[in-house]
């Protein structure tokens, strides 16, 4: 179905794979769609409890095809047209299951928005990141709405501005990644914390991924009441009453199905 993504599923998790190696990986409005029904896809399916996002070969994304931009092309687009960039950052933001972004090489510009989009991520020690789209005449427009939501704003502007590139301890520092660890233990690392999300109520990591998104966009004003809401409505659903139970008995909780299915 896909032409620039690879897709694999073990048990409860899915890889979803940026698939240009020759390109490094670069994004192209048919990987943005493909990317997006490849989500969708993840989303509707009740097994799929945690997506992991990379890409193949040694980067994980060199960012926009600027090659396709200065000649002004575009690649087939087969599917019918869900969207683009854009839609694509709100789509990976808004999901309603845990998107983890497993990292190696380089992820710049776009290829650095998805993994600050991604709810959690972790990047091989020699990882390196970067927003150079101002070396061509650009700015990261889009990909700035979501770096600010995990980076400090003047280390934000001072990457965007002189297109400095940042370790991977210097990404774990400043928000971009959740933690570092060595490429040979990335994969490791990874499907442990992937194995450890997928083992969770899948109805309070719906729900709790869904108050953090709306949260995120209100004043404490606001958010607290509907924070307070979000929880009473939680602790009327059967894995709620389940995980309380299984605490009393000591015991191990069996979860449900997600409460939107």
């Amino acid at each position: 179905m896909f032409h620039t993504l690879l897709i694999q599923t073990e048990k409860s998790i899915r890889t979803i794979s940026l698939n240009r190696p020759t390109r490094k990986n670069a994004i192209s409005p048919q990987m943005v769609n493909e990317l997006l029904y490849a989500l969708e896809a993840a989303e509707s399916d009740s097994a799929i409890r945690v997506i992991v996002l990379t890409g193949t070969g040694e980067v994980f994304c060199s960012g926009g095809d600027l090659n396709q931009m200065a000649s002004g092309g575009t690649d087939a687009v087969e599917l019918p047209l869900k969207g683009d960039y854009a839609d694509l950052l709100l789509a990976i933001c808004n999901f309603k299951k845990p998107v983890i972004a497993k990292v190696r090489g380089a992820a710049k510009g776009g290829g650095l928005g998805l993994v600050a989009a991604c709810h959690l991520a972790i990047g091989a020690s020699d990882a390196v990141f970067a927003t150079p789209e101002l070396n061509v005449g650009l700015f990261p427009m889009m990909i700035m709405a979501v770096l600010a939501r995990v980076m400090p704003k003047r280390r934000l502007l001072e990457m965007m501005l002189t297109t400095s590139t940042v370790s991977a301890s210097e990404a774990v520092a400043c928000g971009v990644l959740t933690r570092s660890t060595s490429s040979q233990l990335l994969e490791r690392e990874v499907q442990s914390l992937a194995e450890s999300l997928a083992s969770r109520s899948p109805t309070a990591v719906e729900r709790g991924l869904m108050a953090y998104s709306r949260m995120t966009d209100l004043s404490l004003r606001d958010a607290l009441p509907m924070l307070r809401d979000e929880l009473f409505e939680l602790l009327g659903t059967d894995d709620a009453r389940e995980g309380l139970m299984a605490f009393v008995e000591k015991r191990q909780p069996v979860w449900g199905p997600r409460l939107s299915e």
